[in-house]
Formats: structure tokens, sequence, C-alpha cells
């Protein structure tokens, strides 16, 4: 592993943050810490901890020796000083004398003990920190590192590779026990340059950031010059089948096999991330992967974001996927079983009181196709195809010299369901549309935006398609939610093929679809030119149907139902002189929702739409309304004649309607009106 270092960096750092009144240590703190966060085979995802002893003084000017320490959600490879809250020393190192400390209590201790109260948690092994003398330490979950302590023999290969600069500390839980029993290890020799910690990771130390960051990387090249010796093939592969579905097939039909049945048609929807290629290729399609893949995870705390075991599936091939789909159907009913039989067993050990997790998978294997990350958020499914990815990596790096062997399922049971983890879990409360996707056509136009930003706030990922993609990407930008923007022509099939192929390539499928594209032309119906008709036929009405069928064609493979929405527009149902040619596809638009109310409503898939007029977007109209007010001779002032309520309606109400029929879950066929009160409209 190459030591990131760079004297030129360090000083810079002590400079940019003295300016800001950081002393210099705390500034190398932050500085060696990012150098630690920004190598996945260190930390990922909250995994590792340093510290820094050093002095400071409180509010009223009072001097305290205090363990600077890295706070609960703080990332670090981004972290700055705020997330090394100090926590007073004295305090901390007594507590040692203790013969027992349970967590709540431990925690209890650390945040009495801060010098401001506002400050995040400081890290679970806060007292392993505490315990030891040195002024610098650094905490990494190494792959490296794991591939050789998850082996049967992982101690003595240890004693084997590092001789005696590091000491070896047996199992134990984090918190106040492994802290006691840490030290007492490290007392034992002084000398030792760190501590392995078996089966969890390794921690160096120094009076310098340097030192502490050097020592990490040069034991970790150690182990990783070690697996370098073994074995060069580890998996034979599986007979996979000569021809293999796209991933755009596959996504849909295991999103869909994991979303949780809440029943009277409702789901617990998860997004799915996919990751394929080189170590994920050799790994999933090996012959034996139903075994070394299910062993258990490189080190504990990595439980709680993947669970124990992934999903396994068979290999795809090409062609109907009816016999793919139903096994994979299947395998997760044995799955949830299977996880409910764990937890309790595992739950009868003891008597401390959990709330069983829900027992979808967080990780699938897919022979022929790669991994899967599966979470309630696209960063949900994110982290864990990355902790996927690093844990074939360790494993990976075990095999090859020797067999991977983590901890049995007990102990990572405590992990995946430890006090602090459960309270945490209950504080968590997911919007209405947590794991839900959302297109949008015509999403950089004013309504579209509105739309985007009020789904995206709503807990739905959001792919924003509009004919322009700079729009489009600065429209999900803003919606933010993992949102994205793609170039769609939506009366071009094949432009719209694309489009929902990358987003399912993307996000696993799809659920909602705002249907919205839309552009008015003028003309008295007589004597107006057939290619301004067509034209706007192929806008307002064909790639409505286009985009729906699209949309269709995954919500029935997924079998969770889904929500088709349309902007007709008033003038469905009230046309306007010299407006025929918009007028006759929306009205068209208009039956074509009711159409897929009528015959998809026995799979769960809702069609509403929402009949909207005289729509302004802040002090000017959209275009559309522009066109309409100059056809009409309307002023700025006279714009809300006919309005009966008087008030203004704004792209953002509409928006507003399609979120609400989004969240109806009862309703389909429906048609609602935004237009501030016109009574010619207004359907009979």
């Amino acid at each position: 592993m190459k030591s990131l270092w760079n004297s030129k960096h360090a000083r810079a750092a002590v400079q940019h943050y003295g300016n800001g009144g950081v002393p210099a240590d705390l500034a190398l703190r932050v500085y060696s810490t990012r150098l630690l966060g920004s190598e996945p085979k260190l930390v990922l995802h909250g995994g590792g901890n340093t510290s820094l002893k050093t002095t400071v003084n409180d509010m009223v000017g009072d001097e305290w020796r205090v363990l600077c320490v890295k706070g609960s959600g703080w990332d670090m490879a981004t972290i700055e000083p705020p997330g090394l809250p100090a926590v007073k020393l004295s305090p901390l190192v007594k507590a040692r004398a203790f013969t027992a400390l349970s967590d709540e209590d431990m925690v209890k201790l650390q945040r009495a003990n801060l010098i401001d109260p506002t400050s995040p948690n400081p890290s679970v092994e806060t007292l392993l920190h505490a315990f030891l003398p040195h002024v610098f330490i650094d905490h990494t979950h190494s792959t490296a590192i794991l591939s050789i302590v998850d082996q049967p023999n992982g101690q003595e290969l240890c004693r084997e590779i590092f001789g005696d600069s590091m000491g070896i500390v047996p199992y134990v839980m984090p918190g106040f026990e492994l802290a006691k029993i840490a030290a007492k290890i490290y007392e034992s020799d002084p000398a030792v340059e760190g501590l392995i910690l078996d089966k969890h990771g390794i921690f160096t130390f120094a009076e310098t950031a340097e030192e502490s960051y050097d020592r990490m990387i040069r034991h970790v090249s150690t182990a990783e010059t070690r697996i370098a010796r073994g074995r060069k093939r580890v998996f034979a592969t599986a007979k996979l089948p000569a021809k293999r579905p796209a991933l755009a097939e596959v996504a849909p039909i295991l999103r869909g096999a994991v979303a949780e049945d809440l029943g009277a048609g409702k789901f617990t929807r998860f997004v799915l991330e996919h990751r394929s290629g080189g170590q994920v290729d050799a790994f999933v399609n090996g012959k034996k992967v139903a075994d070394y893949g299910t062993r258990g995870v490189s080190t504990p705390d990595l439980v709680i974001r993947t669970k124990q075991k992934p999903l396994i599936t068979i290999a795809p091939a090409l062609g109907p996927l009816e016999s793919f789909r139903n096994d994979t159907r299947s395998r997760v009913a044995n799955y949830v079983a299977d996880y409910e039989e764990y937890f309790r067993r595992c739950d009868a050990l003891d008597k401390v009181e959990r709330t069983m997790l829900d027992c979808m998978p967080r990780v699938a294997f897919v022979p022929g196709c790669g991994l899967f990350g599966i979470g309630r958020s696209a960063k949900d499914a994110m982290v864990a195809a990355d902790i996927a990815e690093i844990c074939i990596e360790a494993v990976i790096g075990a095999e090859r010299i020797g067999r991977f062997e983590p901890l049995p399922e007990e102990e990572l049971f405590k992990l995946e369901y430890w006090s602090l983890e459960q309270a945490k879990l209950k504080s968590v409360e997911y919007k209405p549309l947590s794991g839900q996707i959302a297109v949008i056509t015509g999403g950089a136009g004013t309504i579209g935006a509105a739309a985007a930003n009020l789904f995206a706030n709503a807990g739905a990922h959001v792919a924003v398609l509009d004919i322009d993609r700079n729009a489009a990407r600065a429209t999900a930008d803003f919606a933010g939610n993992c949102s994205i923007g793609l170039s769609c022509d939506v009366t071009r099939p094949d432009s719209v093929k694309s489009a929902f192929k990358e987003i399912i390539e993307i996000f696993g499928g799809l659920d909602i679809l705002i249907s919205n594209a839309g552009a008015a032309w003028q003309g008295e119906i007589g004597s107006l030119d057939d290619e301004i008709l067509r034209k706007s036929f192929e806008l307002n009405f064909f790639a409505h149907q286009t985009v729906a069928q699209a949309a269709v064609r995954t919500m029935l493979v997924q079998g969770t139902g889904g929500t088709l929405l349309f902007n007709t527009s008033k003038q469905a149902v009230n046309p306007g002189r010299d407006f025929g040619a918009y007028g006759l596809p929306k009205a068209a638009t208009l039956f074509l929702s009711r159409q897929y109310a009528l015959e998809y409503g026995k799979h769960g898939i809702r069609s509403n739409a929402v009949n909207a007029d005289r729509i302004r977007s802040g002090l000017l109209t959209d275009s559309v309304v522009r066109q309409r007010s100059k056809a009409r001779g309307l002023s700025e002032e006279d714009y809300l004649a006919g309005n009966l309520l008087g008030l203004e309606v704004m792209a953002a109400h509409v928006g507003r309607a399609f979120l609400d029929q989004a969240l109806a879950e009862r309703t389909t066929g429906n048609v609602v009106t935004v237009d501030g009160g016109n009574i010619d409209a207004a359907l009979r």
C-alpha cells in the first residue's frame, strides 16, 4: 500500500485550519484521518476511527486534557475538526477501574464529559483510544489484515507475519471489555507499534500523526505482501449460460422479488446498485459461491449494513425469464424464512429484548450478471454494494493463503442487534415514497421541475427526462436525493427505450411515471396544416403512450404495482378557440389514462390524470400560458378572469396534484383539476 503522506500538503492543512483557530496537532489529525479515509481498502462507510490527545479550554477558560476522537456520523474521508469531538480524558481513564460498564452507560459517560455538549457521540471505541497512552492513534478495518485474521489460525498467522512488532488481541465485541483487554495486551509489551484485533482490524499509534499513519501503511503492506505469495487462482468457475440477458431485464425481476409485501397492495420497495467485472465476477461465478459466499462478513460491524449472508440466485439465461423470476421469488421466500429462524435461534441465547429487522437481503449474487447492493435508498444500496465488493476482496485474500473463516453467527448477531444500533434504527423515519423510483418526462419544464422537487422531498429517487440533457441534469441536481437527469426525445421510441434502460440499470426499476412532456400548437381547425396536427399528436398523445408502455412493461415484471400520471390539460374537456391541435391529442391522452386504469388495475397499477390550466412560473407565465394569453388577448392584469378562487396557480400546485395522486393508494381513473376554478373546465 502506497503512503499518501505529503509534507507540503500537511503544512498546508496546518495553515488552512490554523486560519480558523484550529491548533496544529488537531489540523494534522484531520489531515491524516482524511488520508486513511480516502482508501477503501482501509476504511469504508463509517468503519475505523482516529484520535488525538491534546489540551483545550472550555467555555469558561478552564484547561482540560482531552481525547479528540472521531464522532458518530462523520466520514473519515471528508472529516473536519468538529468531527473529532473533545472528551475530558481523566474520567475516561478512571473508568478502566470498573469491573463492568454497559454500552448505554459508556455512551452516557462519554457524552457527560464532552467539552462541547452539542458534539456528536464519540466513537464506540473511545475507551480503547483513551486507555492507550499515545498521542495519535489510528484504527482501520484493512482488507488485507482481515484476510489474515479471518482464518482458523488467524492469531498464529499474525505472529508469523508481524513478529513482535504488533500485539495480538483476541476477538471481543467493541466496547468497554475490548478496551480493557487491548490496553492490557499493549502494556505487556509497550514496544509494539500497534495492535491486531482478531476478526476486527488494526490499530497503530505514535507520538506524531505522520509516524502513526506510516506504521499503518507499513503493516498493512506487510499483510498484502504475505497474501501476494498465496495461490493465484482461488475459485473454479461454474458453467454458465452461453447467452445471458441484459442487466435491464434482470434487475426488475430481482427488485420485485425483494420488495416486502405489506398486504393490501402495499410494498416496501428497495433500490438496487449493480457491480460486475474483475474480482466480482470471479467470486459470484464460482462453483462454490454458495459455500464461501455465505460464511459471514469480513469484519462484524459490516453486518449492520449487509446482513450476514447474501441472496444467491441461479444464472439467468437469454430468452423468456419466467423461470428465473419464479426461482428468484422462491429463493427470496426461503431467505426470509431462514432469517426469521436465525433471529429466533440467536435471540433465544439471552434475555435481551430485541425487535427483528426486516428479513430482506441487502446483497444479491446473480451468477453471470454480478452483485447487487439492495437498500431503502440509492445511498444505502451503494453502501451495501461497496461493502460487498470489499468483502469479496477480503475473502479472496483469505482463500489465497488458507480458508476464510469469519466470526460465527451468534457473534455477528450481537453486532447486528447491538443495542446502540437498535436505538438508531428506532429513530429512523422513512418518507412516504422512500425506495420508489419516479420518472418525469418534460422534467426540465416548470411543471416537471416542480414535480421533481416535490417527489424527491417525499423520498423518491427521480429520473428527470428532457430533450435538453443539461437542463434535465440541472433539475435533477436541484431536486436532490440521488436524482438523475437524462436526455430523452419522447416522440422517438428508441430514445425512450434507451432512457428507460439507463434508469433501470441505475436504480433497478421504476414505480411512478409522470408523463408530463407536451407543447401547444395553434390554428383554426378547419384550415390547420395536417403536419402540425400530426406533430402535436406525436408529442401530446403518442409520446404518452410510448412512455406508459415502457413503464408498464417494467412494472409488470416487478409485480409490485405502480402509478401512471398524465398531464392532460383543461383542453381535454374544455377546448379553446384555435387550440384544436393541442386539445384533440390531450383529450385522447385523458382517455388513454382511463384505459390504463381499466386494463391494469388488476395488476395493482393505478392511472390518474391532472387537468391544469393558466399555470404561472414565478412572476412569468410558462410558454403554454403565454401562448394562450396572446391568442385570447389576455393581459397580466386580467389573467385571473374566470378564476373562481381569484388565486394564481403555480407550477408547484400542479406538481403537488401529481404527488397527491401518487399517494392516493385507493384511487385510479381519476382526474384532478388545478386551475383556480375554471367552471367551464370542470368535469361533468
